[in-house]
């Protein structure tokens, strides 16, 4: 795919990518335009792919030489822009009713984190990290365990794109089970609106930093949910037990929007007290977001 730099963030923006058809389309195009951006920008040099060899310099570290280059030539050269691992990674998706919700021109909350989870699993295996796959809602769904080979990719888009929202929530018990069956430390993707009480999802969350996992959460919320900026009478459902409220959004927006926001800070607050990267989007942000703060994660972990 060829980009130029004006337009690479078209390749981010949700409205435009949920409108392709195959999954892997998706994840390839979010993932292309992404690095299209952070090579033509102030993030250079967080590339993760091999780009080219250059002679070495005084002054280069010795840890980038390419030792299997200078075998064959007995020549210095730096591999520019690698980054090899055998990290283990672990997305978790919640995949309850609540994540169904969008509102205006946006995308579902669940639509959004699984073209997340998509690009997200397919910039890990491009760098041949291992990558598993949780799904989630009352229960842990399906669980595919950590592999690093690009045929597993397939499988791993093949469940995404089979997902719909359904039953409620109980990320805290959830959470909980999938720490349990996580063997190995490794880094650990949260991707959830956290719609559930907030006491048990931060004693579910501790979990996996008393077995040493790297962990990033994405709060993923729609805009509305955030602003409540209804302005009218309105009849709300509850999406997962469908019990229903008339209301004046107006005469409420004040009071919710101070609960959304104690509520989203909780949430930050204990995530940053364990050392967990927290990050809240919107499904309106482009996807360069959520991608960066994975790479700034991972070049923090070598």
């Amino acid at each position: 795919m060829s980009s130029s730099v004006s337009d690479f963030k078209t390749y981010l923006n949700p409205s435009t990518v949920s409108k392709l058809n195959s999954l892997e389309l998706k994840a390839r195009m979010v993932v292309e335009g992404f690095m299209v951006g952070l090579h033509k920008s102030p993030y250079h040099g967080f590339s993760v792919e091999f780009s080219q060899h250059r002679p070495y310099m005084q002054g280069d570290d010795l840890k980038s030489v390419d030792w299997k280059v200078y075998g064959k030539t007995e020549k210095y050269f730096i591999k520019q822009y690698e980054e090899e691992s055998n990290l283990k990674s672990y997305i978790i998706l919640d995949s309850s009713k609540s994540m169904d919700f969008k509102s205006g021109s946006n995308i579902s909350k669940l639509n959004y984190s699984t073209i997340l989870a998509a690009a997200l699993s397919y910039l890990m295996i491009k760098q041949q990290d291992a990558v598993g796959l949780a799904l989630y809602s009352e229960k842990i769904n399906k669980l595919l365990p950590p592999k690093a080979s690009r045929t597993y990719l397939q499988e791993i888009l093949k469940l995404l794109s089979a997902v719909s929202a359904a039953d409620k929530t109980n990320t805290s018990s959830s959470l909980g089970e999938i720490a349990e069956k996580i063997k190995r430390r490794g880094l650990v993707i949260i991707i959830s609106d956290f719609f559930d009480d907030v006491d048990t999802v931060i004693k579910s969350l501790k979990k996996f930093s008393y077995k040493k996992n790297e962990v990033i959460v994405f709060q993923i919320l729609d805009p509305l949910e955030r602003s409540f900026a209804f302005g009218r009478d309105a009849i709300f459902k509850d999406m997962e037990t469908l019990e229903e409220m008339t209301t004046q959004p107006y005469q409420i927006q004040k009071a919710y929007k101070e609960a959304m926001e104690e509520f989203t800070n909780r949430i930050k607050r204990e995530c940053l007290n364990s050392n967990f990267d927290y990050n809240l989007i919107d499904t309106a942000t482009p996807f360069d977001t959520a991608l960066y703060t994975y790479i700034q994660k991972r070049t923090r972990l070598y």
